[in-house]
């Protein structure tokens, strides 16, 4: 973006309001003469840092010039700045059967940066903050990977690079942070094939590490669990994005174990490593076995993704209910003894940064109710990590879906107020419903939000910016800088006018802007600026007077 540029006339205007020379004395007409050349050190008044009321100003500071003469520098602003709106706004992309992007048959290139325009186009439209792009639907790669084969449901064909080439999840990351949305990419761990991927070739990993796949009745291979192998060449996997891609977040679903319709009932055909289990002297049962199997995993990939950057969020989004009966009154499919999956263990113990159970059920009735999960999942987040829900976007089963799901957005503010979010399943549920979008849009997400915050990941303070003005006749142009540019993913810019402060919140790209200086009614009295970092901490505020 062209940064608009500051008149010269104004910054000396600027600069000379910032100056004032004693002449008392020949000694500070001299001073005064000097003060032409650049031997001043200024310091810029960019670091308020307590928060007062207006009319509280800090006394001016006054300092030495190299000549010796006083020069009197503006002093920071104390201001009583509102507080910002936080919720994690989430939606899934799919493209595992091409069901959300691309488009089924749609190979060409340009028109597949198109289309993912559009999806970010809407997405920061309708006020969401993050994407969870699929990128590992099957055993493959919808992106640049040294480790396995080009998607079938990229190119048509397992293992053909596009062509234009691109690669997709750069320019996806690219221009979702343009649009000030975080990225996740979304792996499935397990799943080695699709039935909808297209004919099993040489290229997949099906035929290429075939020790460490098995075949399921329904057409699909899934890599085996228990297998050392896959253990390591799916960590390698999830570490080989981290290092080289520059996303937020790593996200797993719900698929672990297979669920048991995909294998027409039977039971999960591992024999092999459970009699190889037993032979070396294991003592768990099978069920225990499967589930230490993934359990070992899941913390694994947790300490994978921070040894390499600790700010990169992992998030899980297991089947809703952990097991029947969990809380009283619930019934349904058990993902603990189905899946083998202990989500529960994962949020005890912390090995996530978030967690979003696919609660997939409306509030009522109570045997399946939304805001019953929640409250339960909730009660076993006893590392305070953050729980947002994934809301059945799709295919409520409620008679009004759009009233259904601002409910369920609401209930999660009222259940988890200190780390408010939500991820729809999936796009296609507000993208082909306008009466979704807009029941969203004119109710709980009117305002922009930043994401929650994660206190438990370390990252250095963010230094606050510098701000500039220039006044102009019927405005007030602002420009914000920043000494560390590449740590800033967004901008809250305030404005106050008359008693009353507003503020945006904008993308990193965006670093000005032009501020008129009445506004229905009220004269513009002061402007401040925050940055925010890659996880959603603010830095202190800078603010100066607008009058």
């Amino acid at each position: 973006m062209n940064l608009k540029p500051i008149k010269s006339a104004a910054v000396l205007a600027l600069v000379s309001s910032m100056l004032l020379f004693s002449c008392a004395s020949r000694k500070n007409k001299k001073a005064a003469k000097e003060l032409k050349s650049p031997a001043v050190e200024l310091v810029l008044a960019d670091t308020a840092r307590i928060e007062k009321p207006l009319s509280s100003v800090t006394p001016p500071v006054v300092t030495k010039s190299k000549s010796g003469g006083n020069v009197l520098i503006e002093a920071p602003l104390r201001v009583d700045l509102p507080t910002v709106e936080r919720e994690f706004r989430g939606a899934w992309v799919a493209t595992v059967a091409n069901i959300n992007w691309p488009t089924r048959g749609n190979y060409a290139t340009e028109s597949q940066k198109q289309e993912a325009i559009a999806l970010l186009d809407f997405l920061k439209e309708n006020n969401f903050n993050a994407v969870i792009f699929q990128v590992r639907p099957s055993g493959d790669a919808l992106y640049d990977s040294p480790y396995e084969p080009w998607s079938y449901f990229l190119t048509g064909a397992t293992g053909k690079r596009p062509s234009p080439y691109y690669d997709p999840l750069t320019f996806w990351v690219d221009e979702a942070h343009k649009r000030g949305l975080e990225l996740h990419v979304w792996l499935n761990p397990y799943r080695a094939h699709h039935a909808s991927g297209g004919a099993v070739s040489s290229e997949s990993m099906v035929r290429k590490a075939p020790e460490m796949v098995l075949r399921l009745r329904n057409g699909m291979y899934w890599f085996d669990p228990a297998n050392p192998k896959t253990q390591d060449h799916a960590a390698k996997v999830v570490e080989d994005i981290v290092k080289r891609y520059d996303i937020d977040g790593v996200h797993f679903d719900d698929y672990f174990y297979p669920y048991a319709e995909y294998n027409g009932g039977a039971d999960f055909p591992d024999d092999a490593s459970w009699s190889a289990y037993r032979s070396s002297g294991g003592k768990l049962s099978r069920a225990d076995w499967r589930r230490d199997n993934v359990n070992r995993f899941i913390e694994r990939v947790y300490k994978v993704i921070k040894s390499e950057k600790n700010y990169v969020k992992f998030g899980i989004s297991p089947f809703g209910i952990w097991k029947p009966g969990y809380p009283a009154g619930i019934t349904g499919s058990s993902q603990y003894d189905e899946l083998y999956a202990d989500a529960k263990l994962w949020l005890n113990k912390g090995w996530i940064d978030y967690f979003t159970p696919q609660l997939y059920w409306p509030i009522e009735p109570a045997r399946q109710s939304f805001t019953a999960l929640l409250r339960w999942w909730e009660s076993e987040n006893t590392q305070k990590r953050h729980v947002w829900p994934g809301l059945n976007t799709v295919e409520v089963r409620s008679s009004n879906r759009p009233q259904e799901i601002v409910r369920q957005v609401e209930a999660t503010r009222q259940l988890i107020p200190n780390s408010v979010g939500a991820v729809h399943w999936s796009i296609a549920g507000l993208t082909k419903s306008p009466s979704m979008v807009q029941a969203l849009k004119n109710g709980p997400y009117q305002h922009k939000a930043l994401i929650p915050r994660s206190p438990w990941l370390q990252v250095n303070p963010l230094l606050a910016p510098t701000l500039l003005l220039t006044k102009e006749t019927s405005s007030v142009f602002v420009k914000w800088l920043h000494k560390q540019p590449n740590q800033v993913f967004q901008w809250i810019a305030y404005a106050q006018y008359g008693d009353t402060w507003e503020y945006e919140i904008l993308d990193a790209q965006q670093s000005e802007k032009s501020y008129p200086k009445m506004k229905n009614g009220k004269p513009l009295h002061a402007i401040a600026v925050k940055a925010v970092d890659r996880l959603s901490n603010e830095s202190e505020y800078v603010a100066k007077s607008a009058l």
